[in-house]
């Protein structure tokens, strides 16, 4: 009888806006020419050079909502390309972080990269006329508990939204909302013991109600396109469920947008089910250095493939896995 079961197991995470870079991707244009042709590709669907931008600027262009999003989608499946070409391995799960989990899709072939660029360019579009004329801001906040974040949140939000946005690690928890509220809570969370404070270069208030309208505009056009079964499992970070059939991914993309993401709980959805290596599938090393955070268990690793000499490194890894039977 024959009982194979892989000795490796990893899992794959897309990241969301914020790790956007002028020259992102560089270092992997000059090995493989899939970087440029996959940009190519983006830049006939949206009618203007995306690698133009993501290049030479200027930061101000890159970092418009409905620019970033493409390029970080663009990027993602990208090194996702170059993956497949040298390894060839599929993960056990994939996950993404807000915008990531367009990547994700893209890559487990539940939706063509043609739709998906289209999408997130929209959907960049609505989040920013959602907050035309309002002035908001997104907050990292290090070193208090979610019970006591909320309390705070809720003392300043009678006539203003701040709330929760993403529960990222067990140590990090991000709010968004107006901005004058923001700086109010954080203030408070500094008095309370706060560890760390920082505003981010975000202004969209993602994950808050603030959202809701852009999530009406979204589910219109979610509904008209052709979404399949994902090849891969992904797990949506709004619930931590897999999810399989295309009219509920739809519904999870349209929530998405105004609902907390559950970072935290879908990376201790998949350490429970024994994956303890993490790949993070994009530019940047924003969700490997948040696996830091999970490392009182120490078989577990989070690894960034931004850079092309890890990319091998781990492909080569990969190729040599070994079946106990």
């Amino acid at each position: 009888m024959d009982n194979k079961q892989p000795m490796n197991t990893f899992a794959m995470l897309f990241p969301g806006q914020g790790c956007q870079t002028i020259g992102m991707l560089k270092s992997f244009f000059k090995k493989f020419s899939i970087i440029k042709e996959t940009f190519d590709e983006s830049s006939e669907i949206l009618k203007y050079d995306l690698w133009k931008i993501v290049n030479n600027g200027p930061c101000d262009t890159l970092n418009q909502t409905e620019i970033t999003q493409p390029a970080i989608l663009s990027a993602s499946f990208a090194i996702w390309k170059v993956w497949k070409k040298l390894s060839g391995q599929n993960p056990q799960f994939m996950a993404g972080h807000s915008l990531g989990e367009y990547s994700a899709l893209v890559c487990a072939n539940s939706l063509s990269f043609s739709d998906a660029i289209k999408i997130v360019a929209l959907r960049g579009k609505f989040m920013q006329e959602s907050v035309n004329n309002k002035v908001c801001a997104t907050s990292a906040i290090i070193g208090l508990s979610e019970k006591i974040i909320n309390s705070i949140c809720n003392q300043f939000s009678d006539f203003e939204i701040v709330s929760i946005a993403n529960f990222n690690s067990p140590k990090q928890i991000i709010i968004s909302g107006h901005k004058n509220s923001v700086i109010q809570v954080m203030q408070k969370c500094k008095i309370y013991g706060a560890k760390y404070v920082k505003i981010l270069p975000i202004s969209i208030p993602s994950h808050s109600i603030l959202m809701k309208p852009a999530a009406k505009k979204l589910t219109s056009i979610l509904n008209n396109t052709k979404f399949y079964r994902p090849k891969i499992p992904i797990i949506s970070s709004i619930n931590t469920q897999v999810q399989s059939d295309p009219k509920q991914i739809k519904k999870s993309l349209s929530r998405q947008i105004y609902s907390p993401i559950l970072w935290n709980q879908t990376i201790h959805y998949m350490i429970n089910k024994k994956v303890y290596e993490f790949l993070e599938v994009g530019p940047g090393k924003i969700l490997s250095k948040l696996m830091r955070d999970f490392l009182n268990n120490s078989k577990i690793s989070g690894i960034s493939l931004s850079d092309p000499e890890i990319m091998i490194q781990q492909t080569k890894k990969y190729k040599k896995i070994i079946y106990a039977i």
